[in-house]
């Protein structure tokens, strides 16, 4: 996916979730290797209900190549 088309899908109902994303993507989404970029495209697809309770901790991601991607995104929020 276009690093365009992947920023839009970046753009949330959710504030929590636009500062998360948005930052990640700026200074990382590049980085990643191919199968790391389709990952993170695959956790964008979640409803917003669904990642808020992955980002928060409230419930475990099922997927452990989703639940790994929760973890770096989370650990790159930080300044």
């Amino acid at each position: 996916m276009k690093i365009a088309r992947v920023r839009w899908a970046c753009r949330r109902g959710m504030l929590e979730l636009d500062v998360l994303f948005q930052p990640f993507v700026e200074s990382q989404y590049e980085q990643l290797s191919t199968k790391d970029k389709n990952i993170f495209v695959r956790l964008l697809e979640g409803e917003d209900p669904e990642l808020f309770a992955w980002f928060m901790g409230h419930e475990q991601c099922p997927d452990p190549e989703l639940a790994e991607m929760v973890i770096r995104v989370r650990g790159r929020a930080a300044p």
